[in-house]
């Protein structure tokens, strides 16, 4: 999971960024109306009152639920027993002392129990962003295909506008093309497809392989001879 969108696309047309800026944007837009037939698609065939990953956390919550005991304290304050550091709930203000329940806007395991005790409706209680008619309402929008350059209508006002490029001073080097990795992400290390050793390749690697274990006790052996000239 990356901690910006912005990467998200970078790595996706990493090979389109060298393109002139007017394909780049083509690319962009086509990419943005793939992603978006694929999720309406997907939200066309959702039946259920949340969309699907909202409905299996509220799943996973309720198996949970079924293995701790509450004690009401009043009509919307429950103390739930988990076995572990338990759980202050508070139907009212829709809050938990796990937090989960105010940070996700869903249904944790210890709420989940206090709403079954009051005879609630679980769904009222989630966020409106995880039903399945906003979840549709956001792919609702169709992303037009565009006509070809010379197909193109641009006023006139627009083509008499000159745009000079900018007065910057460009950077010196080689221009980065993978992104900074993130604080908590791995990076992936190549090794070598013969040792399986990092910090060279098959290419470069330069050290003797042995072929079969014996070998290195054959070539312990082996004395060292002067190699002798005849003139």
């Amino acid at each position: 999971m990356t901690t910006n969108i912005s990467e998200c696309i970078n790595v996706i047309l990493v090979n389109e960024r060298e393109l002139p800026i007017t394909t780049l944007a083509e690319e962009m837009r086509s990419l943005v109306q793939r992603w978006h037939y694929k999720r309406r698609t997907e939200t066309d065939k959702c039946k259920t009152k949340l969309m699907p990953s909202a409905e299996a956390l509220l799943a996973e919550q309720y198996q949970l639920s079924l293995r701790m005991r509450f004690d009401p304290a009043c009509e919307s304050i429950y103390m739930v027993f988990d076995g572990d550091k338990n759980g202050v709930v508070d139907l009212q203000a829709r809050t938990c002392r796990c937090r989960q329940f105010q940070l996700d806007q869903l249904s944790c395991a210890h709420a989940m129990i206090a709403i079954w005790h009051m005879r609630g409706y679980v769904y009222d209680f989630c966020s409106y962003y995880y039903l399945s008619k906003r979840w549709k309402a956001t792919y609702a929008n169709v992303v037009y295909p565009l006509l070809h350059q010379a197909d193109w209508v641009v006023p006139i006002e627009i083509r008499e506008n000159k745009l000079f490029p900018l007065d910057i001073r460009p950077i010196t080097g080689r221009h980065r093309k993978q992104r900074i990795p993130s604080v908590g992400e791995t990076v992936q290390c190549h090794k070598c497809s013969r040792c399986r050793q990092s910090g060279h390749q098959r290419k470069t690697f330069q050290n003797l392989i042995l072929l079969h274990p014996n070998q290195a006790s054959t070539l312990m052996e082996i004395p060292s001879v002067k190699p002798s000239h005849t003139f």
